[in-house]
């Protein structure tokens, strides 16, 4: 197992940005911080800005570094925890993802245009009002292919069995433990990235019986709320 911490103390970042954020300072500043480094995923933050999909009360904030509240105790997770967690998946052209607890549809977003329209991505949420808030979101942005997106109401710690086998599993909630539903929905060779309690995990499918972990410190998240949860 290795364990690494990320490369700037997240208490500070929100003091460290200059006051006056556009989408495109936003992303210069998470370059220049180490948290954003593949051209596809830069590509991803250029064509589905945040401001799209936080509340019209919090849109002045929209490219502020730190989570901003979405309703019925849900937050749009912080910009750098977002990409410092995309930079680990390595989402790619033509993959099926799952994303766990979509909330307003960004992360999910991100990922569409990343997968491009060979791809498909899963978003699943618990909350109805946040499921329709993501899909208004992404159905009227022009910038991912439509169509590449399905999001559903439901317990996410159960994964989506449905659409299983996926390539990639992401979480935006934190579990107790990588539910046991996701790596068995995993393929061999595919990549969960996942908080648990206040550490993002890494879990890569080697063999039918065989993942490898990785685990980076210092993120907080809203808890995954759902069923029974396996160990890691």
């Amino acid at each position: 197992m290795v364990e690494s911490r990320s490369p700037k103390p997240l208490m500070w970042v929100r003091f460290l940005l200059p006051p006056h954020m556009t989408n495109e300072t936003l992303i210069e500043q998470l370059i220049k911080d180490g948290y954003l480094k593949t051209q596809l995923i830069i590509d991803a933050f250029s064509a589905v800005d945040r401001a799209h999909f936080v509340p019209e009360d919090q849109k002045q904030f929209a490219y502020k570094n730190y989570p901003l509240p979405i309703g019925f105790g849900q937050t749009i997770s912080q910009p750098l925890t977002v990409a410092f967690m995309l930079e680990l998946l390595q989402p790619q052209p033509g993959e099926k993802i799952l994303d766990i607890g979509s909330g307003s549809g960004w992360q999910t977003a991100l990922l569409a245009y990343c997968v491009g329209a060979e791809g498909k991505v899963i978003g699943v949420e618990r909350i109805p009002e946040l499921k329709k808030f993501a899909e208004e979101n992404t159905a009227s942005l022009e910038t991912i292919p439509q169509g590449v997106i399905k999001f559903f109401e439901g317990d996410g710690s159960k994964g989506f069995e449905e659409e299983a086998p996926f390539d990639k599993i992401i979480a935006a909630a934190a579990a107790t433990s990588i539910p046991a539903a996701w790596k068995e929905q995993l393929k061999v060779g595919g990549k969960i990235v996942a908080p648990v309690n206040e550490s993002i995990h890494v879990l890569e499918r080697k063999s039918q019986d065989e993942f490898e972990e990785k685990r980076h410190f210092g993120f907080s998240f809203v808890p995954l709320i759902g069923g029974k949860q396996g160990d890691i």
